[in-house]
């Protein structure tokens, strides 16, 4: 429930960050070329605060929808408008202020971004090295000569010290099917490069999927099915799981790590599954009928089982990327632009059908997005 409330909080915190920013650029420029302004306003609906300021009485509101937000301009074509204030006007103003207000929103974002990004930069973020775990057999990553153990230190040029930089590198090629050099560090330190190409790729692109595409898995540390929670009432409760129970086997398929269980549960909803654990050293077996839940827009299975903390990365796997003040602020530009350019190509690609539209962030992914960055510190949160 905590969880929940602090994604929710995040959420709305990032929302009325980017419509407040975009906003205000309407507002300040129209103010300044000229035009009345009625209403600036948070959020959509029933106003939950409302006050009045300088001599038109503008009205400034937060709203109960906190999903948007407008600034209300003295407009002819939704009010009379008195003779004396008809050079106040929106439509009655020259081509170039109108240009100039209605963009206005949009450039402010775009510098909002990079001085995010700038300050982003200076405080630094903290990752995991960007190491290659397990490679599909005949994946697109084997086919290119990707092996488990690698470190990827660039994309197509640009260094990627952590994986979320890597991910952000790679979206680019995929997007575009062209071709993505990897430049890698083998276990001895030894540096070689591999392209993977996606040229030849066919069918919808799938960003979400983006490891699926790209044939191998981030490396992470083995996290041993232990149990850790029962969920009260859940199929897993119902079937006799108790805390600390071992799970080696979910329908004879031995399991030495967490998320191979929860994949081989998710895969079987409403179906019968024979689990064997290991209780007090002694071997058991239960038998669990996962509920169907619907996760991603996928039906899939889950018994209610948590499992016990205590895997983590080594320290050796955590760095902390950032830049001083003056490199910074040539690189928040170069990510703004970049990730510019690649929004307006991914929503072309949409039209066009190459791309799901799932793709897009709609409020649900922001909403997980933002509670996760505010949850992992500020600089973090600064790069939702």
């Amino acid at each position: 429930m905590m969880s929940f409330l602090f994604t929710l909080i995040s959420f709305v915190v990032a929302i009325s960050i980017l419509v407040a920013i975009h906003e205000y650029g309407h507002y300040i420029v129209a103010k300044k070329l000229g035009v009345k302004i009625l209403r600036f306003s948070i959020g959509f609906g029933k106003p939950l605060w409302l006050k009045r300021f300088g001599k038109d009485q503008t009205e400034f509101v937060i709203a109960a929808l906190p999903l948007g937000g407008f600034v209300k301009m003295l407009d002819k074509r939704e009010t009379e408008v008195d003779e004396s204030e008809q050079h106040r006007e929106f439509t009655s103003q020259p081509v170039w202020k109108r240009i100039a207000i209605v963009a206005a929103g949009p450039i402010f974002n775009f510098i909002f971004a990079i001085a995010a990004y700038w300050l982003m930069f200076i405080v630094g973020v903290s990752g995991i090295k960007p190491i290659i775990g397990e490679v599909d057999a005949n994946g697109l990553a084997q086919q290119a000569g990707l092996v488990s153990g690698y470190e990827i230190i660039a994309i197509n040029n640009k260094q990627t010290p952590i994986w979320d930089v890597a991910v952000k590198n790679i979206i680019p090629a995929i997007v575009d099917r062209s071709q993505a050099v990897f430049e890698l560090k083998d276990k001895n330190g030894n540096k070689i490069k591999r392209t993977l190409d996606f040229s030849q790729t066919t069918g919808e692109i799938k960003v979400e999927y983006l490891f699926e595409q790209l044939g191998f898995k981030p490396w992470r540390p083995l996290i041993e099915p232990l149990v850790g929670t029962v969920i009260e009432k859940s199929p897993a409760e119902n079937a006799g799981f108790k805390v600390d129970d071992k799970i080696i086997a979910v329908n004879q398929v031995k399991v030495k790590d967490w998320v191979e269980v929860v994949e081989l549960v998710s895969s079987k909803p409403a179906e019968i599954l024979q689990v064997k654990i290991l209780r007090d050293g002694v071997e058991k077996t239960l038998q669990v009928i996962p509920e169907k839940i619907e996760r991603n827009g996928e039906i899939v299975g889950r018994v209610g089982l948590g499992h016990k903390t205590g895997a983590s990365y080594p320290e050796d796997m955590r760095v902390t990327h950032g830049y001083n003040v003056f490199e910074s602020l040539p690189r928040a530009f170069s990510r703004t632009w970049d990730f510019s350019v690649l929004t307006l190509k991914m929503m072309g690609k949409i039209f066009t059908g190459e791309i799901s539209v799932k793709n897009l962030s709609g409020p649900v992914s922001i909403a997980r997005y933002a509670g996760y960055s505010a949850s992992a510190g500020v600089a973090r949160f600064l790069d939702f």
